[in-house]
């Protein structure tokens, strides 16, 4: 059997110990915390958790320059606690979830914020403002059996060195045994998938030359620095 091309390399997460995690796929988390959720013009006490997608070419490691998208004026920052599945299930009881956890990393969700929000106010799908080559922004994996499951702790953002966002992850209105249980009555999860589990309150825009840090207790940071468009 003769390939039409040579199809694409996976997409590859470094894991603190040295190891690597293949990503299969990105979901995200939609208004988790509540202060969030009003910032956004929403009532965080009347919907359940809800989920949009991404793909997992949108990753890229820290340390890297990301560059200011297409299509946008409103390019969003957004700190994230990120959750690696490492064990398959569907269905899986909130009291079991953890178990399906294979370790926790530091990440951002950009956003170009303009698109989301035109989306947002036609009905239609938020993929454009969301799903954006280099927009998923992954710190180092840290296994379960080094750093514990975190229910509790510091999340940060500065940008050139400035706190825009700061909050505990006590603070999620879902935590993450509950994200699990619920995405996996919707889906199949599998080893190699990730969870964004939602941003607090602070977002705000970025311009080329500005670098994020996102920092969350326990973890490493994530670190980029936007660069101009891409030609």
């Amino acid at each position: 059997m003769t390939m039409v091309f040579d199809p694409s390399a996976p997409t590859l997460a470094q894991v603190s110990d040295g190891r690597i995690f293949p990503v299969r796929r990105i979901f995200c988390v939609g208004r988790n915390y509540a202060e969030h959720a009003r910032e956004m013009g929403r009532d965080p006490d009347r919907e359940p958790p809800f989920f949009f997608t991404k793909w997992a070419e949108t990753i890229v490691p820290s340390d890297v320059e990301v560059a200011y998208p297409s299509a946008t004026a409103n390019f969003h920052y957004e700190a994230e606690l990120v959750v690696a599945i490492g064990l398959e299930g569907r269905d899986i009881p909130v009291e079991t979830a953890l178990d399906h956890v294979f370790g926790y990393a530091t990440g951002l969700d950009m956003t170009r914020r303009d698109l989301q929000l035109k989306a947002r106010a036609e009905g239609r799908p938020w993929d454009t403002g969301k799903n954006v080559e280099q927009s998923s922004p992954l710190g180092l994996l840290h296994p379960v059996a080094e750093c514990g499951h975190l229910s509790t702790g510091a999340i940060s953002l500065t940008v050139n060195g400035e706190v825009k966002q700061s909050a505990d992850l006590a603070d999620l209105i879902w935590p993450v045994a509950d994200i699990i249980a619920f995405l996996s009555g919707l889906y199949r999860l599998l080893p190699g998938d990730l969870i964004y589990t939602g941003t607090p309150a602070g977002v705000g825009p970025v311009v080329p030359g500005d670098e994020i840090d996102v920092r969350i207790d326990g973890l490493t940071p994530t670190r980029i620095r936007i660069a101009e468009p891409a030609r």
